[in-house]
């Protein structure tokens, strides 16, 4: 690894304090590239790249039958490359200035109804001890709050204060935001602290959620806890954290909160981000609709 990507990954991981998983994500796809326009324009530097380059790499990647989406992906992770030597002055122009995204299909998150998590949070079996009050916390987080895996996995003990009744979240960017939190999860909260502090032995003490060995959750495991659970109640093909976010602000909008409001809540800087779901309360708003409205009884 050149000095270039050594500084762009203390750059993610340090300055927008993405996820071990994004980070590495972003770096092999560098590689990805960088080994591309080695091997078919016998070029070592990724300083002195054209556009012209990056679109073989594209036709490249479209031909070995990967999906628009992922291609998108790996273009977004080069452009964040290129801004990143912009900002440290390495550059003058990005080779990706005037590129535009390949088309793709839009797909809309089907977020869980109110029955699957009714049903996950109050009628399942949960294991006995740390494990079982740990998971459950962490499901119930992921829905009264609407925070994202990476977020939850580096929440600390003391981010919460009880008195108030809120937790502060390190979110994209570093940028904090005050959450609050129901007076449930505050009691739940205090369950699985004492159940932790019978682990044998803690390495990581100063992060909240932590595994029976003691150590920091990782991406990974935090999927599969959601996985697991989600699939003893809902035949959705798609069953995430992420889902749950989603589900977080559909239910909201469903019963009345306002966009604004959402957005503050989930850290959106803006609230085009915010809007994609509106399509599951409009949906909501139709069913309503067709059953109240007289026209429609007649």
């Amino acid at each position: 690894m050149d000095i270039n990507k050594v500084a762009f990954r203390d750059y993610l991981q340090l300055e927008k304090n993405y996820s071990p998983h994004t980070v590495n994500a972003y770096l092999n796809d560098i590689t990805s590239f960088h080994t591309f326009i080695t091997n078919e324009f016998e070029q070592e530097s990724l300083l002195e790249v054209n556009y012209s380059q990056i679109r073989s790499w594209i036709v490249s990647l479209v031909d070995a039958k990967i999906s628009n989406v992922s291609v998108n992906r790996k273009i977004a992770s080069l452009k964040s490359f290129y801004k990143f030597l912009l900002k440290t002055k390495q550059m003058e122009t990005s080779p990706l200035l005037k590129h535009k995204s390949l088309k793709t299909p839009k797909t809309l998150q089907i977020p869980f109804s109110e029955k699957e998590l009714d049903d996950v949070l109050h009628h399942i079996q949960y294991p006995d001890g740390f494990e079982g009050i740990r998971d459950k916390l962490i499901i119930d987080l992921f829905y009264t709050t609407g925070i994202r895996r990476t977020e939850l996995i580096h929440l600390k003990q003391n981010n919460f204060d009880e008195s108030k009744a809120t937790i502060k979240v390190l979110g994209k960017r570093n940028k904090e935001r005050m959450l609050p939190v129901l007076p449930a999860i505050l009691l739940q909260i205090k369950h699985y602290l004492t159940e932790r502090a019978y682990l044998e032995h803690i390495t990581d003490s100063d992060y909240l959620f932590l595994t029976e060995k003691g150590k920091k959750m990782n991406d990974s495991l935090v999927y599969r806890l959601i996985n697991k659970y989600f699939s003893g109640v809902s035949e959705k093909v798609k069953k995430s954290p992420h889902i749950l976010r989603h589900t977080f602000a559909t239910h909201l909008l469903n019963n009345g909160a306002d966009l604004n409001s959402v957005k503050e809540l989930l850290g959106h800087s803006s609230l085009a981000s915010t809007q994609i779901y509106t399509h599951n309360s409009l949906a909501e708003l139709k069913k309503v609709f067709n059953e109240a409205h007289p026209r429609n009884l007649k």
